[in-house]
């Protein structure tokens, strides 16, 4: 290991900048999708795309991503998709059309699924020492969990007192202070190109098939589940997984290693990630439309409303979920916190049409704070439990594949019901705002039952021995797989 003592913790906070970039701007244009609807002529189907055309692209390329690192160098992908991600940012804050914005989104969205799957990667390189490990997970964690919601909050503070353009051009300055300090903090590496071959074939496959079942699911909540574009377009991302596994059990250098979906804690943390991002995502959607078309708040005081949950989950993210884990190992803390997190969503399930924010919205928030903050270290370790460390790329590319997924399918899902809800309601002969407020009830209910079965999920799937649960991050022992890659 090439960094020691502070200057690796130095180097944990670089990357977890350029993850709070990455996972704050799947929010921050949320606040602003009205004001750039106006400003460039978008249709209000056409308009989601500017968020779809980020998720696409991410999710899209995260499992490659995180390959590309373990093969070519994991400070020289993330090095190089912060500066694609920067020049990106650069292109939409200087958009002045539909095309150059929704272009530059997927640019940005292919950097940050680079970028992510290398993060995690290099944060599991440079804590080997199981405590330490749990504590940089929980700076990481505090990031990760928080990256939502500050983007909430930023967005809003920009839109309200700038403009929408300011929502990207601010990653600039940050892009290129990440970059230069990665490149003089983090550990190089050797890259492993020597005798090894990239699965091209496995890296077109997965990517098309995972691109193709997010473009189904966030285009299904217009097309209908059921429609043919819909269905078409799922059923083709099945017949692309499915070449990509017999692809993968033929060559001799897979892309993903089929062993790597027999780890079982990593399976788990995997669909407990689809399952939680989707509470998660239900919370920011339904939050937000609900402070601003039932209550009336403005695009600035949207943001300011997140501030208090985003607080709560960044402290207990950085110090008390580390301690929990060291103490008790990773499941107690990690069911716990979901199941708070989903007491939390149903309680946001219950706001009335004349609510208020601190009787109403603020109660739910902290229990929802308090829950994120506790589950996702515990979350990211046991995902990375028991992975060799030339497969850590891998394993963080699918964890952050299945967060994408249940984010981009829990908007949808959660999205249609409450539309469904709304339209029910409003045939009935209930007012605008009853009805409205229902459907975010059912988007808030729907989210904590995500929760709630991520939890259970958790509790009877996850195998990590008393004696090593509070090193569930370990991996394995051989000599040659513990450098950096």
């Amino acid at each position: 290991m090439s960094t020691q003592g502070k200057s690796r913790w130095l180097a944990l906070a670089v990357v977890c900048t350029g993850s709070l970039m990455n996972v704050l701007d799947t929010t921050i244009v949320g606040v602003a999708l009205p004001m750039i609807r106006h400003d460039l002529g978008f249709s209000q189907d056409s308009l989601s795309w500017v968020v779809n055309a980020y998720l696409l692209a991410f999710g899209g390329f995260l499992l490659l991503g995180g390959r590309l690192g373990d093969l070519f160098g994991h400070r020289r992908m993330f090095a190089a998709a912060i500066g694609v991600f920067t020049l990106a940012s650069l292109a939409c804050g200087l958009a002045q059309g539909q095309a150059m914005l929704l272009a530059a989104r997927a640019v940005q969205g292919i950097g940050g699924a680079v970028a992510s799957a290398a993060a995690l990667s290099l944060v599991v390189s440079l804590f080997p020492e199981p405590r330490e490990r749990a504590k940089a997970m929980g700076v990481y964690g505090m990031a990760s969990a928080g990256g939502g919601s500050i983007g909430v909050v930023l967005g809003g503070i920009l839109t309200g007192l700038l403009s929408w353009h300011w929502i990207f051009l601010v990653n600039v300055p940050i892009g290129v202070a990440v970059l230069f300090a990665s490149l003089r903090l983090l550990p190089a590496g050797a890259p492993r190109t020597s005798g090894v071959r990239l699965d091209v074939a496995g890296a077109v496959l997965v990517t098309a098939a995972v691109m193709a079942a997010v473009y189904g699911i966030v285009s299904a909540g217009q097309a209908g589940w059921t429609s043919t574009r819909t269905l078409g377009t799922l059923g083709g991302a099945v017949v692309l997984l499915v070449a990509f596994a017999v692809v993968e059990a033929r060559v001799s250098t897979p892309l993903m290693p089929l062993r790597l979906l027999c780890n079982r804690n990593l399976t788990a943390a995997s669909v407990a990630g689809v399952l939680w991002s989707a509470g998660m995502f239900a919370c920011f959607f339904s939050t937000t439309l609900y402070l601003q078309s039932v209550l009336g708040y403005s695009a600035l005081r949207t943001g300011l409303a997140f501030l208090p949950m985003n607080l709560i989950m960044s402290a207990l993210s950085a110090g008390a979920a580390a301690k929990l884990v060291a103490r008790l190992g990773v499941k107690p803390p990690l069911v716990t916190g979901l199941l708070l997190a989903a007491a939390g969503l149903a309680l946001l399930g219950r706001a009335p049409v004349g609510g208020h924010f601190a009787t109403d919205v603020l109660p739910g928030a902290v229990l929802l704070g308090v829950g994120a903050g506790t589950a996702l270290a515990p979350l990211l370790l046991a995902a990375t439990s028991n992975v060799r460390a030339d497969e850590a790329g891998m394993a963080s590319g699918m964890a952050n594949t299945s967060f994408m997924l249940g984010g981009a399918l829990g908007l949808a899902v959660l999205a249609n019901l409450a539309s469904s809800r709304t339209s029910h309601l409003l045939a009935a002969g209930a007012g605008n705002l009853s009805a409205l407020t229902g459907g975010y009830h059912a988007a808030f209910l729907g989210g904590a039952a995500c929760a709630a079965l991520a939890a259970l999920l958790c509790a009877c799937w996850l195998r990590l021995s008393p004696a090593r649960a509070g090193s569930a991050a370990t991996v394995s022992a051989e000599p040659e797989l513990t450098a950096v890659p």
